[in-house]
């Protein structure tokens, strides 16, 4: 498209869960659902549009190993464009990835800083890896790097015990919550397992990332407090080959990662079904490949949500849980084509016809 052209799309704009239009305008290289009235040099596209997708737990910036270059940082923010994720909550990174908010052809991402975990209980090179006693400071620090998101490593294995084990004591949670929340942050953690919960809970969570370990006795709390979930199942997939790989030295641990997988749909079902705010995210990075958004939202099909509520958790309802605009007259112009109904049939999303990023066809 030249600089002058403006880019009509028609056929069934999706601006909501119940808000469908026949068309909508990009000019300025914003959403308009009215005609521009010197329109010229018109480019029309016909087909079903979904705001911009959101992953609300991705990785740019990471591999296996910890931090990578920018030119890697790069390829993997293409990776989730061009499968039409076009806002990212970066649940933590080791890599300075400051340079993206410059580029106008990179999805939008908001930061929760890097990692803050207990010492010898994460990814090696990933985290801050600290004691009880410095997390208030590690986390109002990375408040204030970040984006309006903190990010805990909740549980991990503790090699003595040889099993997942609750990372931070209660009181020091409750402490550091409430600094964040001082500084205007949410804060969300990794939990796999049950114990972390209730003192997770109890401190004023905001977020549980994968939250494998809800329990029925959990969930009502959750519900009650409006705690969300952000599940990554194409993530707990990997669940069996973990297990296998670590269990001769880790039985217990393999075991128990094991369970959690089993149950991994019903979690999600129940969770869901008791009113627990439930959003997509692929944990692309570290282990796993960019541009999975779609397999998610498949997922969640699977766990029991409907296709529009599995579609809101990466598109309208997503977008108003992290404050960004979805398809709104005059907010920017973020979205996604498909060329047929992704609420028929949700594997759509994985072959976008167009994807529109700040006005832009890109990709």
């Amino acid at each position: 498209m030249s600089d002058g052209a403006v880019l009509h799309v028609r056929g069934r704009v999706l601006v909501g869960p119940q808000d469908v239009r026949d068309e909508l305008w990009v000019v300025d290289g914003r959403v308009s659902f009215t005609r521009p009235p010197t329109a010229a040099d018109v480019r029309t596209v016909t087909g079903w549009v979904l705001p911009g997708l959101v992953d609300a737990h991705c990785h740019v910036g990471l591999d296996a190993h910890g931090a990578v270059d920018a030119e890697t940082s790069e390829k993997q923010a293409l990776t989730d464009r061009d499968a039409g994720t076009l806002l990212i909550r970066d649940a933590g990174s080791a890599a300075d990835t400051r340079w993206i908010d410059e580029r106008e052809d990179l999805p939008r991402i908001i930061r929760a800083g890097r990692h803050i975990a207990r010492t010898r209980r994460y990814i090696r090179n990933y985290a801050h890896e600290i004691e009880p006693g410095d997390l208030t400071a590690y986390v109002r620090a990375e408040a204030r790097r970040g984006d309006g998101w903190v990010k805990l490593v909740g549980d991990w294995i503790d090699r003595e015990r040889g099993d997942l084990a609750a990372c931070w004591p209660g009181d020091a949670l409750a402490e550091a919550i409430a600094a964040a929340h001082e500084e205007g942050a949410r804060v969300t953690a990794h939990c796999f397992a049950a114990e972390s919960l209730p003192d997770l809970l109890a401190a004023g969570i905001d977020c549980v990332e994968h939250a494998t370990g809800l329990t029925e006795e959990l969930i009502p709390a959750f519900a009650e407090r409006g705690v969300a979930i952000v599940p990554t199942l194409v993530n707990i997939a990997t669940f069996p080959d973990l297990a296998a790989g670590g269990e001769a030295k880790f039985p217990a641990w393999a075991a128990h990662l094991r369970r959690l997988h089993e149950r991994r749909y019903a979690t999600v079902g129940a969770a869901h079904d008791a009113g627990i705010p439930v959003f997509v995210g692929t944990d692309a990075g570290g282990s796993l490949a960019h541009g999975l958004v779609a397999d998610e939202v498949a997922e969640l099909v699977k766990a029991g949500l409907s296709p529009a509520e599995a579609l809101s958790a990466a598109s309208w309802g997503a977008r108003e849980w992290l404050g960004r605009p979805g398809l709104e007259e005059g907010a920017p112009a973020d979205f996604v084509v498909y060329a047929e109904d992704p609420r028929a049939d949700v594997r759509v999303l994985a072959d976008p016809l167009l994807v529109v990023l700040r006005g832009h066809p890109v990709g």
